[in-house]
C-alpha cells in the first residue's frame, strides 16, 4: 500500500502514528515503530507541533464522512421514491398528473413560530397559504410554497383547538379552549369581524356547512351548536353524546352531521330533525377522528371489504357517501357501514400505530388513507388491500394534526396546474410542509 502514497505522505503518515503510539502510552510500540520506519531514529513526539493529534482528526473526519454518505444515500432513496409517484414527462414533453404523489420522510419546510403544540392545520381553497391553530392561543397564517409567515393572528386567550376556511376562501373560523369561536376576514387583512359565545365548555372543533352560511361547532359540554354566519346567532344546539365530543363534521350535501365522543361512539345525525342516523360502536378508548370516505375512495373500500362493485349499498347523503372511517386512543383506525353501523374493516396497532391515532386524510386519488398518530409518524394505507404501505416520521413526540390541500398554481402540478400539498403539526411545536 506504501507504493499508494508520496514521500511526503509516507512521512506524514510515519509522524501521525508515531504521535498517537507515544499519546496513547504504547512506548514500546512507538521505540520499535521509530527504530524500523527510515529516518525516524532521531524522532521525538512533541504534543505541541501541529501534527499532534492528527490521527484521531482523520479518523472522526472518516467517521463523519461515512455518516454523511450514509444520510445522504438514504435522501437519494426517498428523492427517487418520491419522483416515482410525481409523475413524469413523455415523449412529446408533457408532465403527466401527479395525482398519485405521497408525502416522502423529508418535508420541504419545517415551520418554528408557534411556543406551544399545533393542534390543527387548514389550507386556503385558492390561495398558496395555510392557518395553524396552537395551544399557545395563537393562530398563524404562512405561505407553504416559501415557507413564511405572514401573520399572527391574536384574540384568543387559550389553546386554539381548530381552523377551518369556508369554501370561497372569504372567512377562516378558529374555536378555542376560552369557549369562543372566532371569525377572521381573510379579505380584510384577516381581521376579527366577530366572536361567537354559547359554548359552556372547551370547543373540540368548527367547520363550515356547505354553502359557507353556517357553522358546526363541538365541545366538551357534550354539544353540538349550528351558527348562523351572517348574524352569529346559535340557530340550534344537539346533544349527542354522553362525552367530551372531540369533532363534528358535516357531510358533503350539510344534511347530517358525523361526530365522535369520549364515550368511544360516532354518530350520524340528521341536522334537520336531530334524528340519530347511525350509531358506530366497537373502539375501545376515545375517538379522536371521524371523516366520511369520499365517493371517489367508495371502490377501493368495497375491494377492501369484498363487497362486490354490483351489490346495491345504501347512501347515507345526496352525494353517494357510503362509509366512515374512524381514528381512536385504542391505535386502530376503522372502515364502518355508515348507514348500519357496522364495522368493516380495522387496520390493527400490530402492522399500524404505536400510540392514539390523531387525524386522517383520503388522498385525493382515491387510492390511500393517510393517518397520523401519537407515535410520531404519518401512515398510508392501500384501501384495496389495507396493508400500511409507507410510514413516515413526521414529528417527536406526537402528530396532533394532517391536512391535505389541492391548490391551483399556475405552471404547477397536475395538468389543470393543481398542486397536491400535505400539512402537519406536532408537539414539537413546528408545522411541517410536503408537495412536489
Amino acid at each position: 500500500m506504501s507504493e499508494l502514497l508520496s514521500d511526503r505522505q509516507q512521512q506524514e503518515l510515519h509522524i501521525s502514528i508515531l504521535d498517537y503510539l507515544y499519546s496513547a502510552g504504547l512506548i514500546k510500540t512507538y521505540e520499535q515503530l521509530r527504530q524500523e520506519a527510515p529516518g525516524f531514529t532521531d524522532f521525538q513526539a512533541d504534543p505541541d507541533t501541529k501534527s499532534s493529534g492528527l490521527l484521531v482528526k482523520k479518523w472522526m473526519s472518516v467517521i463523519r464522512m461515512q455518516k454523511k454518505i450514509m444520510e445522504l444515500e438514504t435522501k437519494l432513496a426517498q428523492a427517487l421514491e418520491e419522483v416515482s409517484h410525481v409523475g413524469h414527462l413523455s415523449a412529446g414533453g408533457t408532465k403527466h398528473a401527479n395525482k398519485d404523489w405521497l408525502p416522502t420522510g423529508h418535508p420541504k419546510h419545517a415551520l418554528s413560530g408557534h411556543r406551544d403544540k399545533v393542534n390543527a392545520v387548514s389550507f386556503h381553497p385558492t390561495y398558496s397559504v395555510f392557518a395553524s391553530a396552537g395551544a399557545d392561543a395563537a393562530v398563524k397564517i404562512w405561505d407553504w410554497d416559501s415557507g413564511e409567515l405572514e401573520r399572527t393572528l391574536k384574540g384568543h386567550t387559550k389553546s386554539v383547538t381548530d381552523c377551518d376556511f369556508d369554501s370561497a376562501g372569504k372567512y377562516l373560523a378558529t374555536s378555542s379552549y376560552d369557549l369562543f369561536i372566532k371569525l377572521w376576514n381573510v379579505h380584510d387583512d384577516y381581521k376579527n369581524f366577530a366572536t361567537l359565545r354559547g359554548h359552556e365548555h372547551s370547543i373540540s372543533s368548527v367547520r363550515f356547512l356547505p354553502g359557507d352560511n353556517r357553522i358546526a361547532s363541538s365541545s366538551r359540554d357534550q354539544s353540538v351548536r349550528v351558527w348562523d354566519v351572517q348574524t352569529t346567532h346559535c340557530i340550534k344546539v344537539l346533544q349527542l353524546h354522553q362525552d367530551w365530543i372531540r369533532s363534528a363534521l358535516p357531510s358533503c350535501d350539510g344534511r347530517l352531521i358525523l361526530t365522535c365522543s369520549d364515550d368511544h361512539t360516532t354518530r350520524i345525525t340528521d341536522l334537520e330533525s336531530a334524528a340519530t342516523k347511525a350509531e358506530m360502536r366497537g373502539h375501545d378508548n376515545v375517538v379522536e377522528v371521524a371523516v366520511f370516505v369520499p365517493s371517489i375512495s367508495i371502490p377501493a373500500v368495497r375491494d377492501l371489504v369484498a363487497i362486490p362493485a354490483s351489490a346495491q349499498t345504501s347512501k347515507i347523503d345526496s352525494m353517494g357517501v357510503t362509509f366512515v372511517a374512524t381514528g381512536s386512543r385504542d391505535k386502530t383506525v376503522r372502515i364502518w357501514d355508515g348507514l348500519r353501523g357496522q364495522c368493516l374493516w380495522t387496520f390493527f396497532s400490530k402492522v399500524g400505530h404505536d400510540n392514539w391515532v390523531r387525524a386522517l386524510v383520503f388522498h385525493p386519488s382515491g387510492k390511500y388513507l393517510l393517518s397520523a398518530a401519537d407515535d410520531g409518524t404519518i401512515r398510508i394505507w392501500d384501501l384495496k388491500t389495507g396493508r400500511c404501505m409507507k410510514k413516515v416520521e413526521a414529528h417527536s413526540p406526537f402528530v396532533q394534526c394532517l391536512a391535505w390541500g389541492r391548490v391551483k398554481v399556475e405552471g404547477q402540478g397536475d395538468a389543470d396546474g393543481t398542486v397536491n400539498v400535505v400539512a402537519t403539526g406536532g408537539t414539537d411545536k413546528l408545522v411541517k410542509i410536503w408537495h412536489p
